[in-house]
């Protein structure tokens, strides 16, 4: 029973490997290899303060420019912190130029300026710290692209580190693929091909842009990363297809 269980598993193994020596001979032939669109960046936005969600405009599939506000806090707490701090400055400031008036007269000693400019100083970094926080107050978009999913709800409480928005870029996307190793032979970034989008059942040219740093042993493939030429609209992350480059002879 153990010869047996022996021997099955070695024709598994044998038509396991003359399987994938068969798709690799096939990719060879007709330069055809499956792709996968990425965007290039995809991002989970996070609170950075506790705080009541004020605006929050955009649903899931809407679009965004970079730097457009798509998440604002009700900051009026912050906001008159930020007051209370900045009129400490004030105050402080002028507690300082008045020692400095007396001491000029003789009329106190260098240790008391020195406090009102140690009070000046903590009370100018309360107000930066406080500006800090207001200045978190509104999340901006750092591309254009639009919104994956939505972790919260407008009027909602969020404390710092709670996620608030999944967003993608959606310019120009890349193709990750994995390609038979010695295609090296021939394949170099800025090598042209085009890319067949089953979703749309259209062809769009792209470019390779890099290859991967390492040959994996047992598969002996490597991975390519593309790019679509242009800003392609119509195009998603997710949305798979052919990579077809020029048969090689």
């Amino acid at each position: 029973m153990t010869r047996c269980a022996g021997l099955v598993a070695l024709l598994v193994c044998l038509c396991t490997s003359a399987t994938a020596q068969n798709v690799n001979l096939a990719s060879d032939k007709d330069g055809r290899i499956r792709t996968q669109l990425n965007s290039r960046n995809a991002v989970t936005l996070s609170s950075e303060i506790a705080a009541r969600i004020a605006s929050l405009p955009l649903r899931e599939g809407d679009a965004f420019r970079a730097g457009q506000q798509i998440v604002g806090f009700d900051c009026s707490l912050y906001q008159s912190q930020l007051r209370k701090a900045e009129a400490a400055v004030d105050a402080a400031n002028a507690v300082l130029q008045s020692n400095q008036r007396m001491a000029e007269l003789n009329s106190i000693g260098k240790f008391e300026v020195e406090q009102a400019q140690a009070r000046s100083k903590e009370a100018q970094a309360e107000a930066a710290s406080t500006r800090l926080l207001v200045g978190r107050c509104g999340i901006a978009a750092p591309f254009a692209g639009r919104i994956a999913k939505r972790h919260v709800a407008a009027h909602q409480y969020v404390t710092p580190g709670n996620p608030l928005l999944d967003i993608v870029e959606t310019g120009q996307l890349e193709l990750q693929m994995i390609v038979p190793s010695k295609w090296l032979a021939w394949l170099k970034p800025g090598a042209g091909f085009t890319v067949d989008v089953e979703e749309l059942g259209k062809s769009y040219p792209a470019k390779v842009q890099r290859v991967g740093a390492q040959i994996d042993p047992v598969s002996q493939t490597v991975a390519v990363f593309g790019v679509v030429d242009g800003n392609q609209p119509g195009l998603l992350p997710g949305m798979s297809g052919w990579a077809v480059f020029p048969t090689r002879r």
